[in-house]
């Protein structure tokens, strides 16, 4: 029976997709090994099947299996990917063919989400997406239940025996929704409490890898890690910076997004993806040099729009312009930016693009505040900000960052 590695080993993995014409089988198994590698795993070989329909016991056909088992010694292969959901029962049988490890794409992500979940809610979410997978999937696993850590797809919690017995897996589940519940409360209480502050706050979202987190890291020093791995980052980061005009935007990164994300990660993901619905901008970051960036920013848009962000002013941040291969075929215009987050170039177009897109909340002004309406001022300080005073002989000379519900007042006093 095969035996699992360390996690600090690199395990030999093939790559299986059957080919039935419901996606693009070639874009998807080589996005499957980039998953793999992020979940460091060693590509040793990769097999498309052609084929109508799924087995429905095997998933892939029996030839095509037994030429599959006859590789793996010569390939040293210790683990088969297939690039499917498998039930309970395809994984049984075949394990029991291949006499190798077996696991499907969510099972993938589902491990490289619990490398790299660091805070509590994104531990709480990775969970929670797991033990909603594996209960239906209990029938039919077998002796694969009693699998412990130590191996790509066997990370995370929940790996003992107990956690196998369907009604203690139950009783966790709902232990991690009311958890995720209270967390989903304190967050809603944040964003109520940035709205009441007059908080402006900007949603960094896209494809997972077209670098966000080096974004967040050159625009506010957020220390945020960036590697060139899918889903190098989890866990949610926010920072100011300060725009052109004087205002201040809470810039915040969210999870990567990905082709056929499961559907147990997005509900699980869900509190994090909505601080996308509560910004009052996006920033759908697209990477220029992916050949698919174009199908990427779809996979984005339509989740977008599933979570409600229909309305919002959405900005595309093209990115690692350093690198693109087609940048004579896109156009800059008022919310469309090219940049490249690794050199900090752009970045001047970017903010000023930001400012032109927010809604206006608040405006730069130089005014010149007479003596006696020095109150006025006081006012000014409650939800804007003063820049510079200079006390001259007709009055003081602001230079000053003024709320919307003052422009019209401010306007009097305006200095050339």
């Amino acid at each position: 029976m095969y035996e699992n590695k360390t996690d600090d080993a690199p395990v030999k993995a093939v790559l299986v997709s059957v080919d039935t014409g419901e996606f693009d089988a070639e874009v998807s198994i080589a996005e499957l090994g980039e998953l793999a590698r992020s979940a460091n795993a060693e590509v040793v070989g990769e097999m498309i099947q052609k084929k109508s329909s799924y087995d429905s016991a095997t998933c892939m056909g029996s030839g095509r299996l037994e030429e599959l088992r006859e590789q793996l010694p010569l390939l040293e292969a210790e683990l088969v990917i297939f690039d499917h959901e498998l039930t309970g029962v395809q994984v049984r049988n075949i394990e029991e063919i291949l006499d190798v490890r077996v696991i499907d794409r969510t099972t993938l992500i589902l491990d490289i989400f619990a490398q790299r979940a660091r805070t509590k809610e994104g531990k709480l979410q990775v969970e929670l997406a797991q033990q909603k997978y594996r209960l239906p999937r209990l029938i039919g696993l077998g002796t694969a239940l009693s699998r412990l850590g130590g191996g790509i797809g066997t990370r995370g919690p929940g790996e003992t025996k107990l956690e196998t017995d369907k009604r203690h897996i139950r009783k966790r589940i709902s232990y991690l929704e009311n958890e995720l519940e209270e967390l989903k409360k304190h967050r809603h209480f944040s964003r109520s409490r940035r709205r009441k502050d007059g908080v402006l706050c900007a949603a960094i979202v896209g494809y997972t890898n077209v670098g966000k987190s080096t974004l967040m890291n050159a625009l506010t020093d957020a220390g945020v890690l960036a590697e060139n791995k899918l889903f190098a980052t989890l866990d949610i980061t926010s920072r100011s910076i300060e725009l052109p005009d004087g205002r201040s935007v809470m810039l915040i990164d969210t999870v990567g997004l990905i082709r056929r994300l499961p559907h147990n990660l997005v509900e699980a993901f869900k509190s994090t993806l909505e601080e996308a619905a509560a910004a009052d901008i996006i920033l759908n970051v697209q990477d220029l040099s992916s050949p698919e960036y174009e199908q990427q920013a779809k996979v984005t848009r339509e989740l977008l729009s599933e979570l409600g962000c229909d309305g919002i002013p959405v900005i595309n941040v093209m990115n690692k312009a350093d690198a693109a291969f087609n940048l004579d075929t896109i156009f800059e215009s008022d919310n469309t930016v090219i940049i490249s987050a690794k050199n900090k170039l752009g970045f001047d177009k970017l903010l000023d693009c930001i400012v032109k897109n927010l809604p206006e909340t608040a405006k730069r002004m130089k005014l010149l505040i007479p003596y006696n309406m020095t109150s006025f001022i006081g006012k000014i300080r409650i939800d804007g900000k003063i820049f510079s005073e200079e006390y001259t002989e007709n009055g003081t000379l602001i230079d000053a960052l003024v709320d919307v519900k003052l422009v019209k007042e401010a306007e009097k006093y305006i200095s050339e």
